[in-house]
Parts: C-alpha cells; sequence; structure tokens
C-alpha cells in the first residue's frame, strides 16, 4: 500500500480505508483536488456504517492482542518506523505538497518531526511502569502492600487536521501505541493519502494490523466513533466549534482536544528587533500560516513599532511564493481557494478600518501573498478570530502590563512569544499570560515534539506529546496484597 499512495506520476492515488487488517478500495469514493495543482491528485474510500462497526468489533478483538505486546516490542516497531519515515522522507513530502500545497521544504520538515516523535514515543513506551505505595505508613495499611501500573486503555480514537497531518496522527498514533492500544484514525479529507500513507508505513514496519484502523468519511463518521462506547480515549485537533462536537458526541470519555488559536507575540523596547523580524516572518507563514501557533499578532513597544515594522515587512518580502514542489519555495497554497479568500477579505476588512496593508493583501487562487497589516483596530476579525492564515497583524503597545492583559483579551489561549532579556518581564508573562506554553526570544510559532503542548480556555485541554498522551491512554490500576508486607506489619502502641 505504502508503494502504491508514495508512487510519482499524475495520476491520482487511492486512499483506502483499513479495516479489520484490510484495506478496502472498492467503493464510493470523494477527490481530493489539489490546491496549487487545480487537478486531483488522491481519492479517499468512504467508509460505510457497516464499516464503523465491523472496525469496532475488530478493535474489541484486536485490543488484548496489542496490550500483550511487550513495551520493548512496541519501542522496536516505532523505531523501525522513524527509520522508515527518513528513508521516504522526500516522496511523504511530495504527497503532502500535491494534497495540500504544502512547500517542500516545509513537508520534509514536518517528516523529520515524524521520525522524531517515532523514536521519542519508543523511549516512552519503555519509560511506562508503576510505584510501590507507602500503604503501612497509617494504621489501616499496616500488614498490606500496594502497587500501581498504568494499563493501557484499550480503544482510542485519532482525529486529525488537515495543516500537520502527518506529524499530529504519529503523535497520536504512536503515543497510543505506545501505551499498548488500538486506535481507530479518522484523517482529514484534505490529506487522505498523506495520512494512509503514515499508517501504510508504520504496518510495514511491525505494528500489528490488530493495533490500527482507518476509516476516511465526513463528521457522521467521527461522531459515530466518539459515540461508541467501546472507545476509551480520543484526541482530537481541529476548530473550537468541531471540538464541542466531538465533546457532546463524546460523553464521559477521557478527551485530548487542540483547538486552535490567535497566537501573540511581544516585542518588548530591548528585544533585539532585527531578530524578532526575522524569527516572525518565517515563523508567521510557514505553511501559508496554517498552524494554531502561527504567529497572528505581533505587540511591539511604541519606541521600536516603526523600527520593527520595516524590517518586518523587508523581511516578508523576501519569502519566496510559488510551486509547493519547487524545493526554493517558502509559501504555496493555502487548502482551498475559500480559505485564502477569507484572508483576503479579513485583511481587507480592517484596511477599511484604519489599517495599512504594508505588503500582500491579493490572492491567486488558493495563494495568498504573504500580508502585514499595520495597526488594525483591536475589535477586527483579523486579531478577534483564528485567522489559519497567511497575515499577521502588527500593533503598538505602551505599557507590558495593559499589553499582557490586551493579549489575555482572547478566547483562546494556546501558544505565545516573547521578544526581551528582562527576567522580570519573562517572570511576569510566565505567570500572568493565558496560555498553555511561553516562547521566550522566540514567536509563538516553535514547538519541540518531546515537550508538553495545549492550551486554556477555547484552544482546549489536555497536553500533546508522547509522555503526557500516554498519561491519558492508559489508566491506573492498583494491586492491593492483603497479609503481606514489604514494610513491616507491627501495630503501633497507640
Amino acid at each position: 500500500m505504502l508503494d502504491n499512495l508514495l508512487r510519482g506520476g499524475p495520476e491520482a492515488v487511492t486512499a483506502g480505508c483499513l479495516v479489520a487488517g484490510e484495506w478496502l478500495t472498492e467503493g464510493a469514493t470523494v477527490d481530493r483536488v489539489g490546491p496549487w495543482t487545480r487537478r486531483v491528485v488522491s481519492a479517499a474510500r468512504q467508509a460505510s456504517d457497516d464499516d464503523v462497526r465491523n472496525a469496532l468489533a475488530y478493535a474489541r478483538r484486536g485490543a488484548r492482542a496489542v496490550a500483550r505486546m511487550s513495551p520493548a516490542a512496541r519501542a522496536e516497531v516505532l523505531e523501525r518506523a522513524a527509520d522508515a519515515a527518513l528513508a521516504r522522507r522526500d516522496d511523504l513530502a511530495r504527497l503532502l505538497a500535491l494534497e495540500l500545497g504544502k512547500p517542500v521544504k516545509d513537508g520534509r520538515g514536518e517528516i523529520d518531526r515524524v521520525a522524531d516523535t517515532f523514536v521519542v514515543s519508543a523511549a516512552e513506551a519503555r519509560r511506562i511502569g508503576g510505584e510501590v505505595l507507602p500503604v503501612a505508613g497509617w494504621p489501616r495499611g499496616v500488614g498490606t502492600t500496594a502497587f500501581t501500573y498504568r494499563a493501557p486503555v484499550g480503544i482510542t480514537v485519532a482525529i486529525t487536521p488537515f495543516n500537520a497531518p502527518a506529524n499530529l496522527l504519529a503523535h497520536k498514533l504512536a503515543a497510543s501505541f505506545a501505551a499498548g492500544n488500538t486506535t481507530l484514525v479518522k484523517p482529514p479529507p484534505q490529506a487522505p493519502a498523506a495520512s494512509a500513507a503514515i499508517v501504510a508505513l508504520l504496518l510495514d514496519a511491525g505494528l500489528p494490523p490488530e493495533a490500527v484502523q482507518v476509516l476516511h468519511g465526513d463528521g457522521r463518521v467521527g461522531g459515530a466513533l466518539c459515540a461508541a462506547p467501546e472507545v476509551g480515549a480520543i484526541s482530537f485537533t481541529g476548530s473550537a466549534a468541531t471540538g464541542a462536537a466531538v465533546a457532546r458526541a463524546a460523553g464521559a470519555k477521557r478527551l485530548v482536544l487542540e483547538l486552535g488559536g490567535n497566537a501573540a507575540t511581544i516585542v518588548c523596547e530591548d528585544a533585539d528587533v532585527a531578530a524578532a523580524a526575522r524569527i516572525c516572518a518565517a515563523a508567521g507563514y510557514s505553511n501559508s500560516g496554517q498552524s494554531c501557533i502561527s504567529v497572528q499578532r505581533v505587540y511591539v513597544h511604541r519606541s521600536r513599532y516603526d523600527e520593527f515594522l520595516d524590517s518586518f515587512t523587508r523581511e516578508v518580502g523576501k519569502l519566496s511564493v510559488g510551486d509547493p514542489l519547487d524545493p526554493a519555495t517558502d509559501i504555496g497554497s493555502m487548502v482551498d481557494d475559500e480559505a485564502a479568500e477569507r484572508v483576503v477579505a479579513w485583511a481587507a476588512e480592517a484596511a477599511t478600518a484604519g489599517a495599512t496593508i504594508t505588503t500582500g493583501g491579493r490572492r491567486d487562487g488558493a495563494t495568498v501573498l504573504p500580508t502585514v497589516v499595520a495597526a488594525p483596530p483591536a475589535d477586527a476579525r483579523l486579531v478577534r478570530e483564528e485567522v489559519f492564515g497567511a497575515a499577521v497583524s502588527v500593533l503598538p503597545y505602551d505599557d507590558f502590563d495593559h499589553v499582557v492583559a490586551v493579549c489575555n483579551d482572547s478566547r483562546y489561549g494556546l501558544q505565545a512569544g516573547l521578544f526581551t532579556h528582562d527576567v522580570r518581564r519573562i517572570t511576569t508573562a510566565w505567570r500572568e499570560l493565558e496560555v498553555g506554553g511561553l516562547v521566550v526570544n522566540g514567536s509563538s510559532n516553535f514547538r519541540l515534539d518531546h515537550v508538553p503542548f495545549g492550551g486554556v480556555k477555547d484552544s482546549g485541554f489536555g497536553r500533546e506529546s508522547p509522555r503526557w498522551m500516554i498519561d491519558d491512554y492508559t489508566v491506573v490500576k492498583t494491586l492491593l496484597l492483603r497479609g503481606i508486607s514489604l514494610f513491616g506489619d507491627q501495630e503501633g502502641t497507640r
């Protein structure tokens, strides 16, 4: 299957559903038109109601087989998969470029992160354990020994987004398998072949067929999987509205929800403005700004505002826009024309309200020219909502405490950036900013895959990173041995 998905040439590839160990390609399909090529690049075989029922039945049977694998065996599979991902790096990046318009340089970076995520997940599989509890420290515990260990929840669901379909699938699937679970994958309709390729790569590396199934489809498929009583945990990445629907369908299940943001970066008066401008230009438009932590709002101290805006606009102007298959391209297409039009329209709205567009503000099909909007009003959609596109707002501020409050005046709280060398400001921002993560002397758009990642407020809850996801994908099981004590069994004299 992997070779079929990664073959070169102009022909569209078919991403099958993987149900009960078999790739199903016959049946109804939905085409994916590449936003740059403007032709059909892949087709996803749609899951039927029977497929969902069969997948759940197979998962119930398969969960026990996966749980019986030793952590060492799971880790070895993931390490082989990491090597395989690097070996097929260029082919996978090409598929991402075709399905999503993502520049191959960004796609190669994503596959490098997939390999890292597999290796980290393998290491975390080897660390899963438990503890001996100090029960004899209290009178009623004397004469008893208690242990815990972390057991798999059994069946998990992974619902992945289009913007980083390979690495976010790697996070969810690899951590779930490392914990000893079987996983039902619901890929994004915009990247069915890239998602199926990651699963096929894992299977070729030795992942047992009982450990994963793939079901392409619309929200009804995702809703059915989330509502299934057999499912023990769900990891979803996407919009806040869809995340709320996932939570309603799931009911009383473990949830890890990463729901986006409108990330802010603060540039203080003591910052290296040239470096800040260069970093924000690179981080604000990678993947055409389609990242939940992409630089969206940059607040610059008024004393450095003009300097930053000029430097930032120049840096943005250096970005190369074009064919995502060209290794020199920095900016390819957005996911579709509708998304591109939204970005251009929001920038135009801000300009009508008094902002200045210093560069960009136009689109060619699904490709948005990198757009800089200076001093939009605070209530502009470009500031208040999640842009998820190639536009960055630059705004002046006067007082540090006030700008922290302005950053917090948002329904989102995923990650923020801060450029300063003042340790007091760093400490204040870390304490006061209502976000899940703060990047100092970097923009909001920086992530290490082995570090906990997630937000507060409408940005969701739970943390994505193998170690922390394994906590959500396992349950603590306790063993009590009455009449057996490791700590002595003599009662107190009180």
